[in-house]
């Protein structure tokens, strides 16, 4: 029993050294997040990170601090480390679904790194469009660029096909979901 109280206090304390707020989070394809991590004094010079994985042993560090409070950005994810408040935050942009998963703020350390998990979830976005009635019986696409002459279509609705679109003839529109890579 003593020997399961000592190899359990280690993780109790290096769990409330830090914590993520909020625990949960969620946002929109192609939109972005804020997580912020609050500490416990002590620990304002040492790094710290954001790694992506369930498995707190086998998570991929994101991003990373050198120990100060300069920005660090990596690719779609930046850290950025307020060491008076003893906060750092982590903002996510351009999100896809490949992006839900679970999360880890921590804090690099001799031995087994400070951590706590956050929850990431990503929603799809539903874009409706209008148009006249006098355009029914013409082909609607979606494109990635503004340029409607050099855009690569994504969906084109011919007649009866609605595969990932949702028709409403009745209104005159057509709506489909955006879920990102």
């Amino acid at each position: 029993m003593w020997l399961f109280l000592v190899l359990f206090l280690p993780v109790v304390q290096a769990s409330s050294a830090i914590t993520a707020r909020p625990t949960a989070v969620s946002g929109s394809v192609k939109g972005s997040l804020t997580v912020q991590c609050l500490y416990e004094p002590g620990w304002e010079t040492y790094k710290k990170w954001w790694c992506q994985g369930a498995e707190w042993s086998n998570c991929h560090i994101l991003v990373k601090t050198n120990g100060s409070e300069q920005e660090v950005k990596g690719k779609r994810v930046s850290i950025q480390d307020n060491q008076k408040t003893r906060t750092f935050t982590i903002t996510m942009e351009d999100l896809r679904l490949s992006d839900q998963d679970i999360y880890w703020c921590g804090i690099e350390k001799s031995g087994t790194d400070l951590g706590d998990k956050v929850n990431v979830s990503i929603d799809p976005v539903a874009v409706e469009c209008h148009y006249g009635p006098q355009w029914e019986t013409y082909v609607k696409s979606w494109c990635q660029d503004a340029d409607p002459n050099g855009c690569t279509i994504f969906v084109e609705i011919q007649g009866s096909k609605k595969k990932y679109v949702t028709i409403n003839e009745k209104e005159h529109t057509f709506s489909m979901f955006v879920r990102g890579k």
